[in-house]
């Protein structure tokens, strides 16, 4: 079963039955593109109105970000479950659940302050939003690639996520701007009504095979995974503000964590069918180092969140919408790096994922290296389109390496579960962990600044110039070029990675199969036919 998926497959013939018949053919998958980019949109708290947002609720920086971390906790986790729920329940009913989870959630955070009931919701939209996409993108995978070719598949799903993540930012810090940053809740429940009214009238339930029972699910496990996500986004979220070992409740939380992971690798091993099977990361060949790489490229890339926000916010002091005006290179970088990777995995070097990666890394470096040159005062805005657009460039064909990577080397009935642990590294673990590593180089940085320049003479002839803007910023000019020249070396060292390791991780392409054969493997995995 396991090289089922890695034959070729025959092109299969695209239909959409679950669209009524008065609805266009033409239309059909055009539309279910657009909703794809309306659960995008959806998020549990808008970043690019992020000012805003603090101060109007009187929250900490780490109280919003927290509400980002447990919303994309909730996508991460749900990975192994997207399939089951597919075999399970009809599409209309899969979507309009969605949808309205997703309305009721962001008109809900718009308004509740009690952080721990809002980090509880934002979980639940993290989940409606990746259920809903999931559903949408799935069901046009056939008009994409007839012969259901992931490395056509996820160059297509990256130009949907990525473009509506740079289009959400600009639209809340617009939103932020007109005077309410509320005002962007409001408007994705408004889409989102739109896009209940469109399910409702012109979608019908269909089944392409008999309903699989929700059996044989550890939801144990499931809400141990959970604890143990959102515990270690604590911990790197708060860990700075908390001044790290100094404070008890982070060596209290370290040891919840340690308790969370034995749990964890109890059920594994004690469990018939664990959330995730201990298999996904023994049983096949370079998954391991796959979930290294992952997790290292994200820490590199949590210089978009530290250092590109203290650089344009408190160095150079751009507004919200002026700094939102930046997600438009960086947006084009992005379809481009989507655009280059489905050109080199179908005509340049159809097998070689790791030259395709070793050129993501080259442009992270390009990218690093632009910022560490171009960090001044004197800086104009567009001198910084070229490097944030490397850097979009750069983040889609590394992710687009990862994931056709990690679909070539597992089997159909681990791969979303590894999916799930990669996304639990990709989306979460690894930014969360390269903010806080930077966070605290920036701190020392800047100590360290103040340090030297109260020891000079200008110390005993002006002590009321060190709480001046300019001395701030410069303190914070000399941090962040000094830790954009790290994350170089850094890029370095990953470029090495891959120039050492320069073969194909597979000579195989993994095709992924009919959704009738798939629901007839889950269903032998599971063995609910014995029961």
């Amino acid at each position: 079963m396991r090289n089922q998926h890695k034959m070729t497959p025959p092109p299969m013939k695209f239909a959409m039955p679950m669209v009524k018949d008065f609805v266009p053919k033409a239309v059909r998958p055009w539309l279910y593109v657009v909703m794809a980019l309306c659960f995008q949109v959806s998020a549990a708290r808008y970043l690019g109105a992020l000012n805003e947002i603090i101060g109007a609720t009187a929250q900490m920086r780490e109280d919003v970000l927290m509400c980002l971390y447990c919303n994309l906790a909730g996508m991460a986790l749900w990975f192994p479950m997207l399939f089951r729920m597919k075999f399970r329940f009809t599409n209309k009913t899969l979507l309009v659940a969605a949808s309205l989870t997703v309305l009721v959630t962001n008109l809900l955070i718009g308004y509740v302050t009690w952080l721990p009931l809002l980090w509880l919701l934002c979980f639940i939209e993290g989940i409606a939003k990746i259920q809903g996409t999931f559903e949408c993108m799935s069901n046009i995978q056939l008009w994409m690639t007839p012969k259901r070719d992931m490395t056509i598949f996820f160059p297509f799903l990256h130009i949907v996520i990525l473009t509506s993540m740079n289009l959400q930012d600009f639209m809340s810090a617009y939103f932020g701007m007109l005077g309410d940053w509320r005002l962007m809740h409001w408007f994705v429940a408004g889409v989102h009504c739109v896009v209940l009214l469109f399910l409702l009238t012109c979608v019908r339930h269909f089944r392409f095979m008999r309903p699989l029972p929700l059996y044989g699910i550890d939801w144990t496990s499931m809400a141990l995974w959970a604890a143990l996500l959102v515990q270690v986004a604590y911990v790197l979220n708060y860990g700075d503000w908390y001044a790290w070992f100094n404070h008890d409740a982070v060596w209290y939380l370290t040891g919840s964590i340690l308790i969370t992971f034995a749990l964890i690798l109890h059920r594994m091993t004690h469990v018939r069918h664990p959330y995730i099977n201990p298999r996904v990361f023994t049983g096949f060949r370079y998954v391991k180092q796959i979930l290294v790489l992952v997790c290292f490229v994200e820490c590199l890339f949590g210089t978009e969140h530290i250092l590109e926000e203290i650089y344009l916010e408190e160095v150079m002091h751009y507004s919200t919408i002026v700094n939102a005006t930046l997600c438009a290179p960086a947006c084009v970088g992005c379809v481009c790096g989507c655009l280059f990777s489905l050109f080199w995995l179908q005509k340049v070097m159809r097998m070689s994922y790791i030259r395709l990666g070793i050129i993501g890394s080259c442009m992270l470096l390009v990218y690093m290296a632009m910022m560490y040159l171009l960090v001044s005062p004197a800086v104009s805005i567009e001198m910084l389109y070229l490097p944030l657009f490397c850097r979009g460039f750069a983040y889609t064909t590394l992710s687009i390496v990862f994931f056709c990577s990690l679909h070539d080397v597992m089997d159909f009935n681990h791969f979303f579960q590894g999916l799930g642990v990669f996304n639990m590294l990709h989306m979460l673990v690894g930014g969360c962990l390269g903010c806080a590593v930077y966070a605290k180089m920036i701190g020392w940085y800047v100590a360290d600044g103040f340090s030297r320049y109260t020891s000079g003479a200008l110390w005993l002839h002006n002590s009321s110039a060190i709480g001046s803007p300019s001395i701030t910023d410069e303190m914070l000019l000399v941090g962040v070029k000094a830790v954009y020249g790290w994350a170089c070396y850094g890029c370095v060292f990953l470029i090495l990675g891959f120039l050492l390791f320069d073969s194909p991780i597979r000579r195989h392409r993994s095709y992924m199969l009919p959704w009738r054969v798939v629901g007839k493997m889950v269903k032998k995995y599971y063995n609910l036919a014995q029961r």
